[in-house]
């Protein structure tokens, strides 16, 4: 049975007099995909800058495995396993593959800028870069400067980056955007297999992505909460039709 890794509690966010989230509650569960839906605008992306730490709640409370970290600060967050990926791209382009992912992973191990290390650091650090590279499936372009790979190869690799964190909860920022069809059905395999291993919280346009792999979707609208449940409870949820996708854009995704 799976427990709950993180909750929110009237969580708000306000710039200016506009409240981009309005006492927004939610609890994430481990090991489960949770996907964060609704129109452009809906709070999607200043919910997870607040929970990451990247944005500072203007009220509420965001807890943690039973920890109050609503005032930690990101990297207090990154080492107690809370990591993203971002909707723009963050990885070093001139590097390799495995550079990027052995940078990450040195990083987490405190040795990232380290002339003189012990070997076996070292070793545990190589070993744990080609466990990822072989984890996402890169294999075959470990040795690619980034800036080289296909788009959704990109995409792959930062969330192969996310990993070198050692996450426990892993949140992921529009992953399928700007990919090809066979790209989206590649990241969406990875994001479900990553789904029994961890908690990971999913932002996406892709309603056929979400549908296919969410055990749980919340649906944002004007910074407030108007649903959450099931991909079934959902795709039923007549206010979820009026106000996000319209009738005749949601109906062909209930029968999915």
């Amino acid at each position: 049975m799976s427990t709950t890794i993180l909750s929110t509690r009237d969580l708000s966010r306000y710039f200016g007099g506009v409240a981009a989230l309005n006492l927004v509650t939610l609890d994430i569960m481990d090991k489960q995909v949770h996907s964060i839906i609704g129109p452009n605008g809906a709070g999607k992306t200043t919910l997870i800058n607040v929970i990451t730490g990247q944005l500072e709640a203007s009220g509420g409370k965001v807890f943690y495995q039973d920890k109050d970290i609503t005032k930690r600060p990101v990297h207090d967050r990154v080492k107690m396993g809370l990591c993203r990926t971002f909707q723009i791209t963050s990885i070093f382009m001139g590097l390799s593959v495995r550079e990027n992912i052995r940078i990450a992973k040195q990083a987490q191990a405190g040795g990232s800028l380290r002339v003189f290390s012990r070997r076996d650091s070292l070793q545990e650090v190589s070993k744990a870069t080609e466990e990822i590279i072989s984890r996402v499936g890169l294999e075959d372009v470990a040795d690619q400067p980034a800036k080289n790979l296909a788009h959704g190869d990109q995409r792959v690799l930062e969330v192969a980056i996310a990993l070198a964190g050692n996450p426990k909860l892993v949140l992921l920022d529009e992953p399928a955007a700007g990919m090809s069809p066979t790209e989206t059905d590649q990241v969406s395999e990875l994001i479900k297999s990553l789904g029994r291993e961890m908690a990971v919280v999913l932002v996406e346009h892709d309603m056929e992505v979400v549908m296919t792999i969410s055990d749980r979707v919340t649906v944002l609208h004007q910074g407030g909460i108007i649903a959450d449940g099931s991909t079934q409870e959902i795709s039923e949820n007549e206010e979820v039709k009026r106000a996000y996708l319209g009738t005749e854009n949601w109906a062909p995704l209930i029968e999915l």
